[in-house]
């Protein structure tokens, strides 16, 4: 018991406590928020039962819910999100089945990107310590009793995100990057690496990929 005390004593020393203000924090029940959240669950719920071949269908409802996409774009279902309107995708994008994506705040997604099934993107999070998470004096039907704060998230081009990767807030992927199954991505990651793991690290460096020059 005595080792506990002293390693949790040591962790708290060490660690850095983040300072918010109440601007740092969203109103995540606030009506217009709530609103949003709703038209997001009717589209993405729409998407779900929409015809599979039906791409016209499939693209309106796309170009509704998210605030920007390119062009050959494949999300796969179930798909989830909290807005929909804070995601915005580049061209030649594949996301596969069962993702989330916690927006927040903006997630930026570049173009030739796969993101494989079951990835969770979540740019919203809370205060660690629980006299900031929590809100005091808190009344039902005002707000939430708990504080979140979100910070934006970006895939840039040509991006490979394995199976089962959480990508947590703030963080960048760069260019070319690969994220191996599984991952849990808690810092940036530099461009042309392949990164794996809890937390996700770079194993390897690999060349960045270029665009062929158009021939004359």
């Amino acid at each position: 018991m005595i080792c506990c005390r002293e390693s949790l004593k040591t962790v708290s020393v060490r660690r850095k406590v983040m300072r918010y203000e109440a601007k740092d924090f969203l109103a995540t029940a606030s009506p217009d928020a709530l609103r949003k959240i709703a038209r997001a669950r009717e589209l993405t719920r729409e998407y779900y039962f929409s015809a599979y071949g039906d791409t016209r269908r499939r693209r309106e409802i796309l170009q509704e819910l998210l605030g920007g996409i390119g062009d050959n774009v494949m999300i796969d279902t179930p798909f989830h999100c909290d807005y929909g309107k804070n995601i915005f995708l580049g061209n030649n994008v594949v996301i596969n089945m069962n993702c989330t994506l916690v927006d927040c705040a903006p997630i930026y997604i570049g173009s030739q990107v796969l993101i494989a099934s079951n990835v969770q993107i979540y740019t919203a999070s809370h205060p660690v310590l629980p006299q900031e998470r929590l809100v005091t004096e808190w009344e039902e039907g005002k707000g939430t009793f708990f504080r979140t704060y979100a910070l934006p998230i970006e895939i840039e081009d040509h991006v490979w995100i394995g199976g089962g990767c959480v990508l947590l807030p703030g963080v960048t992927i760069g260019k070319g990057s690969v994220i191996g199954a599984g991952s849990v991505v808690t810092h940036s990651i530099p461009a042309g690496c392949v990164a794996v793991g809890n937390p996700c690290r770079v194993i390897r460096r690999c060349l960045l990929y270029t665009s062929p020059s158009p021939r004359d």
